[in-house]
């Protein structure tokens, strides 16, 4: 069984368990994977003295559209990495863990489309950090959440906004230094998507035990017929 493919459990499984440990060290090496690139990016870019912010977007510069692939991975100072990375490293960790199958093209949908949203209607300056990403995937967890009546979604997302620090006023402008449109346009990406995917939500366990149940009986009905 692929450790990407759709979760569902089997009570008192042994077998089940191991598939849950697997799926859990791919999530993490995945997720870390990313953090430790960003961390390494700035590393560099302080070690040679390079300035990556022109690799940022600038709206409606076709010099900015690189921005696009590479805004989330520029950060102004180490105090800016600092803050989005456990935001980031939760979040991600658990859209992997959670969607599976789905998790990786959520991934991708999410960092793009706030990336592109930011150069169609952002402010005409340099918009980097990965916060947009992680406005993106937190609104999609929530919502997700909401939407499949799953508590350990919601949970999760409304633990990452207590501690970021006011997630909801950062989608608008109020400190002019912060790329506040990367919030707001990383926000109702991942609201748009958790409703695109939503049927690709984690189901809630007392529908699981349902579905287990019924499999059982069909599995019963099959031995009575033969």
């Amino acid at each position: 069984m692929s450790i990407l493919s759709r979760y569902h459990p089997v009570k008192d499984s042994e077998e089940q368990s191991a598939i849950e440990k697997r799926i859990g060290w791919y999530s993490f090496f995945v997720t870390a994977a990313f953090v430790v690139a960003l961390w390494l990016i700035k590393l560099v870019e302080y070690e040679y003295s390079y300035d990556f912010s022109g690799w940022g977007i600038y709206p409606r510069e076709l010099d900015g559209l690189w921005g696009i692939l590479f805004s989330p991975l520029i950060h102004g100072n180490f105090a800016h990495l600092a803050a989005n990375t456990i935001p980031m490293f939760v979040l991600m960790f658990s859209l992997f863990f959670f969607y599976r199958k789905s998790s990786a093209l959520i991934f991708v949908l999410i960092y793009l489309s706030t990336g592109l949203l930011v150069w169609l209607g952002g402010r005409e300056a340099w918009h980097i950090g990965a916060s947009g990403l992680i406005y993106g995937l937190a609104t999609f967890l929530f919502l997700s959440g909401v939407l499949s009546s799953n508590v350990r979604l919601l949970t999760i997302s409304l633990v990452v906004a207590f501690f970021y620090g006011g997630l909801f006023w950062g989608i608008f402008p109020i400190k002019p230094e912060i790329s506040w449109e990367s919030h707001l346009w990383g926000a109702l990406s991942g609201l748009a998507l958790a409703v695109l995917f939503r049927k690709s939500a984690p189901a809630k366990p007392e529908e699981l035990e349902e579905e287990d149940d019924a499999e059982e009986g069909e599995w019963m009905e099959e031995e009575k017929i033969q």
